[in-house]
């Protein structure tokens, strides 16, 4: 029986956001980045309470933390490094290529240092042309999954490195690859859930020390918190229809932080926000990019 949860859940910040994504704790300073999508811009909720904001020449998909400090952005246009002290972005590469109708979606820094990103199909129907990249701090990047995907999206790894997590929000389901830190991915996905319209569209996620797979329920207005077997034990119901991804922070690792999209309740319109709830649950802290 799944446990559903009403957490005390807090507004972090005072302003509003069209399409949150990509919240990434940073545990050696205490700051929290995440995106505006369609802004486009990249944000920095810093330890002081301050906002820092880096405005975005194209379509951001998600960002992620380097080694030197720098930040990864993935971007319409590319994989590009943005420098926070001047703002100043350079190219690292771009996988995709100028593709039409796709472009750079959800991404997270793995256990063996690489970015890996994957792509949304804009097409309209879907075709399934999305895909997924391995991209390398030297700029280099493999194609993992070449077609059959909608919407990347739902990166994760277990605390052990052993299996990465990974969803298809257009396609309702998740599933799970074996990893090695040395060659990424190893064999066929299995299917681990595939998920109903209360429990939401499986967007951006995360995992805790206990090995449990956290994923947002997007226009489910809920995190759904899966065992490593792809069943859902937890419901996390939110105040915002439009969850899109989740990370856990704080001094502890044991706040959720849950970027949302806007949207229309019940014919109402909803803007998007960045919410925050403690759980007795911690997270692991975040890979970084070995640049």
């Amino acid at each position: 029986m799944i446990r559903v949860v009403k957490p005390d859940v807090k507004t972090v910040i005072d302003f509003p956001i069209i399409a949150g994504e990509s919240p990434t704790w940073d545990e050696q300073r205490g700051d929290l980045w995440f995106v505006d999508m369609l802004a486009p811009a990249a944000l920095c909720l810093r330890n002081n309470g301050t906002i820092d904001r880096y405005e975005m020449p194209a379509t951001i998909g998600c960002l992620a933390l380097c080694e030197n400090g720098e930040i990864a952005v993935a971007l319409e246009s590319g994989v590009h490094i943005l420098d926070p002290v001047t703002g100043c972005l350079r190219l690292l590469c771009n996988p995709d290529g100028g593709r039409g109708f796709s472009r750079l979606n959800d991404g997270k820094v793995g256990p063996d240092g690489c970015f890996w990103v994957g792509t949304r199909d804009e097409a309209v129907p879907q075709t399934g042309n999305a895909r997924l990249y391995r991209v390398r701090p030297d700029g280099s990047y493999d194609t993992v999954i070449d077609g059959g995907l909608l919407t990347s999206n739902g990166l994760a790894w277990s605390p052990d490195g052993q299996q990465m997590y990974h969803s298809d929000s257009s396609g309702l389901y998740a599933q799970v690859f074996d990893f090695d830190v040395n060659i990424g991915i190893k064999g066929n996905a299995r299917r681990l859930h595939d998920f109903t319209a209360e429990e939401g569209r499986p967007d951006g996620a995360t995992v805790d020390t206990d090995g449990y797979y956290w994923i947002a329920g997007q226009q489910g207005s809920r995190l759904n918190r899966l065992t490593p077997s792809g069943e859902v034990v937890e419901a996390y119901l939110l105040p915002a229809k439009g969850p899109s991804m989740c990370c856990f922070g704080g001094p502890e690792l044991s706040t959720i932080y849950v970027t949302t999209l806007s949207t229309v309740r019940n014919g109402v319109a909803e803007t998007g926000t960045l919410l925050a709830f403690d759980v007795g649950i911690k997270g692991v802290p975040t890979c970084r990019f070995a640049l």
